[in-house]
């Protein structure tokens, strides 16, 4: 039966973040200088400033030298090169920002060449990754070479500044003023000398508290690094999607395969034996009535076998497509549910019907799903509920008061596999999700977010 009570919701309450107080700002200002990633972050602006002056020099002259080799043809394969060198260049910038950044950026998907030359131009030329990395290596000539100069020259005057005593009282600079009068001076700020130690001390103390501003403007050039690490070099929502198109493509011709070996399997170990009978049978009683013997009781055998004959064509034609899904889901979802072992409290509520394949996918996940609990869940109780999740998606929610301890599906498994495995990728062959809670101890509840139609 199919039940329309509302399941009952957990509100958890939203944790709140600690206030923030000015103990805690002062200890994160004095300790700024001293920690590992104001360090590491400084490292990346100086590794930033030598790659960005070395990028500019590679942009110059390979394309420049690319463009002025094109006139004899030799310089597209060059141009072609060069461009594909944008890659090498974005994987260095994002190892450096994963390692010194802490910001671990996804790669793009892998250049694929087409075969022959032209093929090879065409891809090259035509490479998203390739073309986002050379802009992003312009990019870096205003911020890592222009700006991260600054941002050097600024932290090494300051610093400069901070020591200032020492060098005033080592190497005994003297200055020469307007007057020709020689001061002990170490710098100047117009007719003011830097030329007592009230005065030196007074401005070395100033480079020390600028010294504890100096991480925060590293910091917030490093975030532009960052930024513009993520915007131009990782993968792209459409490589993405890409990715995910082959390997749902590649799970669904395995899934295609694995139901033709079973298929073929079941005819051949099932209904073709008992075809086999049914003849060897008739063949017997048609020698036996041209005996003039009774051949009643081979009849009989030959009769009940096709009965079992028709009856495992008619599982077999379940398996591929069930008849119970003709009248939609929520019926088909009712035959599963009387049949399950364990009693089933089935609920759904779907306003407009989803397209058949997504009706063939949500049924055999439950069909799996129900197995699992009855195999190995040791549970005595199964809720199911297919209902609306937003405009374009339903979720198929199956949850159980068993012994949990279920592992969630790992990435990347193929349809071809059994259990969540292959029900996680056949979600994803459709752009659908498949999540796993399930706690030790239960319960365990296992959602499948699927679109209502085909995917585009």
């Amino acid at each position: 039966m199919t039940e329309t009570q509302d399941e009952p919701t957990l509100v958890l309450d939203k944790p709140t973040a600690p206030p923030t107080t000015d103990r805690s700002v002062l200890s994160a200002v004095l300790r700024a200088p001293i920690e590992a990633r104001t360090w590491k972050e400084f490292t990346y602006l100086i590794t930033a400033f030598v790659l960005g002056c070395l990028a500019v020099c590679y942009l110059f002259f390979g394309f420049g030298g690319g463009l002025y080799a094109s006139i004899f043809l030799v310089g597209i394969p060059l141009l072609a090169l060069v461009l594909l060198g944008g890659r090498l260049w974005g994987r260095i910038y994002r190892s450096l920002c994963r390692t010194l950044l802490g910001t671990p950026v996804e790669a793009p998907p892998a250049f694929t060449r087409q075969r022959g030359l032209f093929g090879f131009l065409k891809s090259a030329f035509t490479d998203r990754a390739s073309w986002r990395a050379m802009l992003f290596l312009l990019a870096q000539f205003v911020l890592g070479v222009v700006i991260g100069y600054l941002a050097l020259l600024t932290v090494a005057i300051v610093v400069f500044i901070a020591i200032s005593p020492i060098p005033w009282a080592l190497f005994d600079p003297v200055n020469v003023d307007e007057n020709g009068v020689e001061r002990h001076s170490l710098m100047q700020f117009g007719t003011l000398y830097v030329d007592s130690w009230p005065r030196v001390l007074g401005v070395a103390a100033l480079g020390v508290v600028g010294c504890f501003a100096l991480p925060w403007l590293v910091r917030g050039v490093c975030h532009l690094h960052r930024l513009l690490t993520v915007w131009l070099l990782t993968a792209t929502v459409r490589d993405r999607q890409l990715v995910e198109l082959r390997a749902s493509r590649r799970a669904a011709v395995e899934d295609a395969a694995a139901t033709l070996r079973r298929v073929e399997r079941d005819l051949h170990d099932g209904t073709q034996a008992r075809l086999v009978t049914i003849a060897m049978a008739l063949g017997r009683a048609e020698e036996r009535i041209a005996t003039g013997g009774d051949a009643t009781d081979l009849i009989a055998d030959a009769h009940a076998s096709s009965k079992d004959a028709l009856t495992e064509l008619r599982e077999l034609v379940r398996g591929i497509h069930p008849p119970a899904l003709e009248l939609g889901l929520a019926p088909a979802l009712e035959t599963l549910a009387a049949r399950c072992a364990v009693p089933v409290e089935l609920r759904v509520h779907l306003p407009q019907r989803p397209s058949p394949a997504i009706e063939a996918i949500a049924y055999f996940s439950v069909a799996e799903l129900l197995t699992n609990v009855v195999k190995h869940a040791h549970a005595d109780r199964v809720w199911v509920s297919v209902l609306p999740d937003s405009i374009r998606t339903i979720a198929v929610t199956v949850r159980d008061n068993g012994i949990g301890g279920v592992l969630p599906p790992a990435e990347g498994a193929t349809a071809a596999g059994s259990g969540l495995a292959g029900l996680a990728a056949r979600a994803r062959a459709v752009d659908g999700t498949l999540t796993v809670h399930s706690p030790t101890g239960g319960p365990t509840v296992v959602s499948i977010l699927l679109p209502k139609g085909d995917p585009q």
